[in-house]
């Protein structure tokens, strides 16, 4: 019995060692929300890329701003259709981005995305009601991570 406690112990703190309490989830190897996303500027040829991949980290573009985050998003959507995205910023290079702003690390938001049947587009909203949103994303072929 004592042998079977120290394993499982063990068992728990390689876990622990193996991955911090901050670090994102990996996401399902097949979920929508991951790849290569651009939305656009309309009044300008300006563009956000957002780069999602399955460890739960996003790279992101936008004019002069270079930004990494992590990230959690639902498995599947809700009800009413939408993913839920947590998403927090680690790294920034405080320069303005589409919209000449700076953000600054360490800003968490929740948003809430709703994919299109084909899976090629997304809206982002403030929260499922479909009220305030923005959008669209439109997947980038060939920028699967």
């Amino acid at each position: 019995m004592k042998s079977l406690l120290l394993l499982a112990l063990a068992l728990a703190c390689r876990a622990a060692v193996a991955a911090p309490a901050d670090a994102p989830l990996p996401v399902r190897a097949d979920h929508p929300f991951l790849g290569a996303w651009q939305i656009a500027k309309r009044d300008d040829d300006c563009a956000e890329v957002y780069r999602i991949d399955r460890s739960g980290r996003t790279l992101i573009t936008s004019a002069d701003e270079v930004a990494q985050s992590t990230f959690t998003i639902t498995d599947q959507p809700s009800a009413r259709g939408y993913y839920k995205w947590v998403d927090t910023l680690v790294k920034d290079n405080g320069k303005k981005d589409c919209w000449g702003q700076v953000t600054k690390p360490g800003k968490t938001t929740t948003r809430y995305v709703m994919m299109n049947p084909a899976k090629d587009r997304f809206i982002v909203c403030l929260a499922e009601d479909g009220r305030q949103c923005f959008g669209p994303f439109v997947r980038l072929e060939g920028g699967e991570i």
